[in-house]
């Protein structure tokens, strides 16, 4: 009579873990410039709405004044205050002025950790946010 002595060990094989790990490598390749899309878009609209407050400030002191800003600094503090910590990260320029604004930019400094020189554009013509964050797909 022969006995059977062979026996079955629980668990995965090599071929399966690699299977598993070479899966989840394609996931992550995919997912990580997805994400970093999301981060710009997040740092981004720090700038779109501080520029966004600029412009409405450039509007109240043009009905003020009759002439529009040529820098931030002569619309503060009476009409807007902008965040300190918003400042730090970001550099603000009115392009433009006396008879009109043409864009409004705002460009990273070393404070933001995406790093410096991002830059972020507000077309007053159409109204629209080019630059960091709004790459087009």
């Amino acid at each position: 009579m022969k006995l059977n002595l062979q026996t079955r060990e629980s668990g995965f094989t090599l071929i399966e873990v690699l299977v598993v790990v070479i899966i989840v490598a394609i996931l992550a390749a995919v997912a990580f410039p997805i994400y970093q899309n999301y981060v710009k878009g997040a740092y981004a609209s720090e700038a779109q709405s501080a520029i966004g407050s600029i412009w409405n400030a450039s509007q109240m002191y043009y009905q003020d004044r009759g002439q529009w800003p040529d820098g931030l600094e002569q619309l503060e503090p009476k009409y807007i205050q902008m965040q300190k910590s918003t400042m730090r990260m970001w550099s603000f320029t009115i392009i433009g002025g006396g008879n009109g604004i043409s864009e409004i930019t705002a460009i990273s400094t070393e404070e933001m950790k995406q790093g410096a020189g991002n830059e972020v554009r507000f077309i007053t013509e159409t109204g629209e946010y080019q630059g960091y964050g709004f790459e087009e797909e």
